[in-house]
């Protein structure tokens, strides 16, 4: 795992995929809307254009035809005037655990009682696949995250989301983190619900990425960068390819016997994972790349 030599990019900074829209509010007051990163820091209302809801744009046959269509002679504002909303409306947030190899080694360490389950579980051939948020915790890029009072050892887990639709297609995938109480799941795996699901616990944004080709998506690399009182305090990255599971793997494992009528967005696992030295504090400010995607930045509270 290698650190950065530079800062990552500005949080408003759209990726290299075909097609990034979002969920958004103008600064000078409305009801959320959704875009479209356009040019020259600017975006695209696809509200104005006739998009009734994002999860209406992802339903449809082709959404990032759809946005190529549309968002040419759509109305424009520049990303300065708006604000990022998080890109879900009624979905569920559920996850993936022990997806790298790294991140089963770091679970491993963190426990002695539950080692073993962890070890399984990587070689398994069902995942780990938990529910971690409501659609109404989500933040969005720009507001805290939270770290539990009750815990000792609070770190973030950056993650790449595959968006789902009501159909359970994979239509695209955006930046999330999947906050984590450690020392609180270490103790008991039976605990997991508490150290996973809890006020400010989910981060995602700031936008989907209409990329549906794995290939392409794998190529991509995750970074993170956590700043305290001005200093990069932990940095790191992985490449995407290094997710054991095949997405649609991971979404078929997560559709069975379920039922999803607004769609779902699932993180696939961490493989970037600060070790025991190291815990989030209050006024921290996390930052997660993707290349295809842009940053996730957002500052730490105690909840």
């Amino acid at each position: 795992m290698a650190s950065h030599s530079s800062p990552l990019p500005s949080p408003l900074t759209p990726g290299t995929a075909r097609a990034l829209v979002c969920r958004f509010v103008p600064k000078a007051g409305g009801h959320p809307r959704v875009g479209a990163a356009s040019a020259h820091d600017r975006i695209a209302d696809l509200t104005a254009a006739g998009v009734e809801s994002l999860a209406c744009l992802l339903d449809g046959n082709d959404p990032a035809a759809a946005v190529a269509a549309l968002a040419p002679t759509a109305p424009t504002l520049a990303l300065a005037d708006v604000v990022l909303l998080e890109p879900v409306e009624m979905q569920e947030v559920w996850a993936a655990g022990v997806t790298y190899l790294r991140s089963k080694t770091a679970r491993m360490e963190e426990s002695d009682f539950s080692a073993s389950a962890y070890d399984r579980v990587y070689d398994a051939d069902r995942p780990e696949i938990f529910f971690k948020s409501l659609a109404e915790k989500v933040v969005a890029t720009g507001d805290p995250v939270g770290i539990r009072a009750d815990a000792t050892w609070n770190v973030p887990e950056p993650e790449l989301a595959l968006v789902l639709n009501t159909r359970g297609t994979i239509v695209g995938c955006a930046i999330g983190n999947d906050m984590s109480s450690r020392d609180i799941e270490g103790e008991n795996l039976l605990y997991l619900p508490q150290a996973k699901t809890y006020d400010r616990s989910c981060a995602l944004g700031p936008w989907v990425a209409l990329e549906t080709d794995e290939a392409t998506i794998r190529s991509w690399t995750i970074g993170i960068d956590i700043e305290r009182g001005g200093t990069s305090v932990f940095s790191g990255h992985t490449r995407i390819d290094q997710i054991k599971r095949r997405f649609d793997e991971l979404a078929a494992w997560l559709l069975r016997s379920q039922r999803f009528p607004h769609g779902v967005i699932l993180l696939t696992g961490t493989g970037v994972v600060p070790d025991e030295s190291f815990t989030l504090r209050a006024g921290d400010v996390v930052r997660i790349a993707v290349d295809g995607i842009g940053v996730l930045e957002n500052p730490v509270v105690t909840v």
